[in-house]
């Protein structure tokens, strides 16, 4: 299974599809909530798929229907999940102002951060010792696992809530977006730790509410996702100009994930549909049609 590619929303399905064929080779029913997002393990294992109220995950290499695993404990919608690098414990964020943290191999008590406010994202440091949060209330936050505790926090933008947030491969860089088009990026001058955050530019990237944001995996390119039912690429070398503007779906769009050598693009979007496209030529490479209702996530592996 060399190329896993999989979407999920509010149809209450998880749908695995031939990235080549376009055609839908698995669907898991998930039929208590929406899915919200989906991440696999970057040894092609599991699928978590969070959901409203807990995260699950998934055989990817077999066709067991039920998850192998559950974790409960939040109570609201949890907005994304990260892996540690070795897929032994990953931290989650919840409408319900909550960051957990998970051992993966044992569902167990986790641990457990409080915030004031519903958390859209929380991503793992490349030193797998901090974790970095946004929030509706637009703050950033950075928590340091030893010290167990929030050690930095910074508003771009009072009152104005933050959707979304990236980091660099390397550790280099931070993007985030607010829900009125606004792009901030800093640059980390250490790469080992988000103790000094750099702002280098905030530019405008759409008209209204931005999705979500996602920096390539060779950190060259920035993807935004909106509600003006576009995806943009911008260039991370060239001061963050405009590459292409992604133009074809029919209402908002919700996710993305880059291929790994960052030539094609995957979107989610509430018109039910799933596109591949190529990023040189702005052309729709495939389109993947099987949701009933909105695509709100996917996930792409194919290293």
């Amino acid at each position: 299974m060399s190329v896993i590619l999989v979407s999920a929303g509010y149809d209450h399905t998880i749908r695995f599809w031939e990235a080549l064929t376009g055609v839908c080779s698995r669907t898991i029913q998930h039929s208590d909530s929406q899915v919200n997002r989906l991440e696999i393990t970057n040894d092609k294992r599991l699928l978590a798929a969070a959901g409203h109220q807990n995260v699950r995950l998934y055989d990817i290499r077999t066709t067991n229907p039920n998850p192998v695993a559950s974790f409960e404990g939040h109570r609201g919608n949890v907005t994304s999940v990260s892996f540690q690098q070795d897929n032994k414990w990953m931290a989650t964020s919840s409408e319900d102002g909550t960051i957990k943290v998970w051992d993966v191999r044992a569902p167990s008590i986790p641990r457990n951060y409080k915030l004031n406010a519903p958390v859209n994202e929380v991503v793992i440091h490349p030193n797998q010792g901090e974790l970095i949060s946004c929030d509706r209330d637009g703050n950033i936050r950075i928590w340091d696992l030893g010290e167990n505790q929030c050690t930095h926090q910074l508003t771009p933008e009072d009152d104005t809530p933050l959707q979304s947030l990236s980091l660099a491969s390397d550790g280099s860089m931070l993007v985030a977006a607010n829900n009125k088009g606004t792009c901030y990026v800093w640059e980390m001058p250490n790469r080992t730790d988000a103790s000094n955050l750099k702002p280098v530019t905030k530019f405008r990237s759409h008209n209204t509410y931005i999705t979500r944001i996602l920096l390539s995996s060779d950190v060259k390119h920035l993807a935004t996702c909106s509600a003006d039912h576009t995806a943009r690429v911008w260039s991370v070398d060239d001061d963050f100009k405009l590459e292409t503007t992604l133009d074809g779906h029919q209402r908002w769009v919700w996710d993305c994930a880059f291929s790994a050598d960052s030539a094609y693009l995957m979107t989610a979007s509430s018109d039910h549909y799933v596109r591949l496209w190529d990023l040189s030529t702005r052309e729709i490479v495939r389109q993947y049609g099987g949701h009933h209702k909105g695509a709100v996530c996917v996930a792409l592996n194919d290293v």
